[in-house]
């Protein structure tokens, strides 16, 4: 069969959901929702038939003295799909879709150890490795308001 990669466009948050499955825990619609209607965020998710086989997610970022650079947030192929060039077919979606928005770069951030990730992002023409550190701030849940 063949697989096709589809964006998810505000409103379509149920897609998401329904491919709760590939991510790392259930998807809540109205996080879904929120995510697709912001501006800059982008959600790509491959299919076989009517299964989602696999999702890239991205988010523009632009700072006024830089321009703007996509930011490839997360890449999942569902196990039984692996090995297939999915996870290459849905990062070179979002790189054209960076190209199309006038990105001036993407980048990701994966393990030194991820060896998947890194041969995938590698044949899609990757050139720049480096050694930055992230750091990590966790913050408490919003406190209701009244």
């Amino acid at each position: 069969m063949t697989i096709v990669v589809r964006a998810i466009r505000p409103g379509e948050g149920p897609a998401i959901v329904a491919a709760g499955g590939l991510f790392d825990s259930a998807p809540d619609l109205a996080t879904a929702d929120r995510f697709l209607a912001t501006p800059g965020h982008h959600l790509l998710i491959a299919y076989e038939g009517e299964t989602p086989a696999g999702f890239v997610s991205g988010v523009e970022l632009s700072h006024p003295d830089k321009g703007t650079e996509m930011f490839l947030y997360e890449l999942a192929v569902d196990e039984a799909f692996r090995r297939r060039g999915i996870g290459k077919a849905l990062v070179d979606e979002l790189l054209g879709i960076a190209r199309a928005h006038g990105c001036y770069d993407l980048w990701v951030l994966t393990d030194h150890d991820n060896d998947a990730a890194l041969a995938t992002y590698r044949s899609t023409g990757t050139t720049e490795e480096s050694t930055h550190l992230m750091l990590t701030w966790d913050l408490p849940a919003a406190e209701a308001q009244p």
